[in-house]
């Protein structure tokens, strides 16, 4: 038991170390140096300069209640710590808030048990790792994550956690065996993703590890790397999975087309053994994806001002309709893919797509020319430049705000002059700000430790969007009125 508690210590289950590939999570995100162009300070609201229209393209049908079954308690992950191990150093979870059974029941919430190859029970993280969060003490499934910590090297804390795994099971050990390729999979990932601060995700840089790692057509795993993959981290915002029935392609760069289900199995490269399991996963994906399809977004708890609202409502239509869309019950979604020049956003995540490098040639070809983009119904990649308009339903609940999380509240993302360029939260999920609708957040003069965000570190930028910097303060407050309904 003493090895056990020494365990507990060494695997720090509370970091998260993976990234399901769903939605705003990129595939790819080639390491290179490229100029950064300026951002239109000031774009013209009647100029919007996008790429056409995003066409949709055919997804499998599946079951939502047979997918939320699977996302919850699916054996995706086919790698992870002894499931002895994991409860004698963590012990049994009484929480149980996925109402879930048998051994998952005692599990945390983005943890699941999965039966290795090999018949060992195994802990892994799952998809809600990313992809569910508390508001106001609620986990929300479908939430993105946006208070996760990715500032340190998981890798140290594997390598420690290896050495106990071994000294009570031994390398010979079956145990061992059905831990070897989370421990790879970790060790490859950790030196790589670290970002700046605290609530980034570096899901793209992830992703681009793991791949790197493995064989495009037969997913085999390489311990050493098949392309040489930068130290260089950008950071990305995890967006409401509640969004996706409206999009037609996944990613805020817009990169993944034709199958989103097949995007969906990314997940499952961290552990992933043999190609079987990939098949395997793939025929359960349109299940989950129809699961995703069917959620909605939390309705605004707190007073609305229905007069108010109404005038925002106008002021909407005026504004934003363009690229966001329309909602009630004639609702639109354009799926504009709009310039860098005319979003005047941080570049950095969709110009790590559009770079011409060998290394960017790798990433699309190991997508669209391996087994992701042949097996079943293939996934496309697709770099065109330029970041999505997303929806907006529940976006009072999404903060902070832009692809990579700069912005504090919705406030901000409608007054560009008042974005702080160095902000801090508490991290608490229930310091919700009503009146600005977002985080609480205090104004700092330089970057303190992880919880400080800096905008002047690349890929971090808060800039652009000033699309509503023209209204008057009273417009403003009228259209975050009318934002809280969506």
């Amino acid at each position: 038991m003493n090895r056990f508690r020494t365990l507990f210590v060494v695997l720090a289950f509370s970091t998260t170390f993976l990234s399901c590939s769903s939605d705003g999570d990129g595939p790819l995100a080639p390491d290179t140096e490229t100029p950064t162009p300026d951002p239109v300070p000031d774009p013209d609201p009647d100029t919007i300069l996008e790429v056409d229209a995003i066409p949709p393209s055919t997804q499998r049908q599946g079951d939502p209640s047979t997918g939320y079954q699977y996302l919850v308690s699916g054996e995706y992950m086919s790698s992870g710590v002894p499931y002895n191990a994991y409860i004698a150093a963590n012990g049994e979870s009484s929480d149980n808030l996925l109402g879930r059974t048998g051994d998952n029941a005692v599990i945390v919430y983005d943890y699941t048990t999965a039966t290795a190859s090999n018949g060992t029970r195994v802990v892994s993280p799952n998809c809600m790792a990313c992809h569910a969060d508390f508001l106001n003490d609620e986990l929300i499934i479908g939430l993105g994550n946006h208070s996760s910590d990715y500032t340190s090297n998981r890798a140290n804390t594997i390598a420690t956690a290896s050495s106990v795994i071994a000294l009570i099971y031994g390398e010979d050990s079956k145990e061992w065996e059905a831990y070897d390729q989370f421990r790879k999979g970790i060790l490859a990932i950790g030196p790589k993703t670290m970002t700046e601060t605290r609530g980034a995700n570096p899901a793209d840089k992830i992703t681009q590890v793991l791949i790197s790692h493995r064989d495009k057509n037969t997913l085999e795993w390489s311990d050493d790397p098949l392309v040489e993959v930068g130290d260089e981290v950008i950071p990305t915002d995890v967006p409401a999975w509640w969004l996706l029935k409206k999009k037609n392609a996944l990613f805020y760069t817009g990169l993944g087309r034709k199958d989103f289900c097949k995007s969906f199995i990314g997940s499952s490269l961290l552990t992933m053994t043999e190609i079987e399991k990939a098949q395997e996963v793939d025929e359960k994906m349109p299940d989950m994806l129809a699961y995703i399809y069917s959620l909605e977004p939390p309705p605004y708890p707190y007073d609305i001002d229905t007069g108010l609202s109404a005038q925002g409502k106008v002021i909407f239509g005026d504004n934003c309709v363009k690229c966001h869309g329309t909602y009630g019950e004639d609702e639109s979604y354009p799926n504009l893919l709009v310039a860098l020049n005319t979003i005047g956003t941080d570049p950095e995540l969709s110009l790590h797509y559009t770079a011409p490098s060998e290394i960017n040639d790798y990433f699309i070809d190991w997508f669209n020319n391996g087994w992701f983009g042949s097996y079943s119904e293939p996934l496309e990649v697709l770099a065109e430049g330029g970041y999505v308009a997303p929806p907006l339903d529940g976006i009072w609940a999404t903060a902070p705000y832009f692809h990579n999380g700069s912005v504090p509240t919705l406030a901000e993302v409608l007054n560009s002059s008042e974005r702080p360029t160095y902000w801090r939260r508490s991290f608490d999920s229930k310091d919700y700000d009503t009146q600005n609708l977002g985080w609480k957040y205090t104004i700092e003069n330089q970057k303190t430790d992880k919880n400080t965000y800096d905008t002047t570190q690349k890929g971090y930028g808060n800039g652009g969007h000033t699309f509503a910097d023209h209204l008057t303060e009273a417009e403003r407050t009228a259209l975050l009125e009318y934002l809280k309904t969506l």
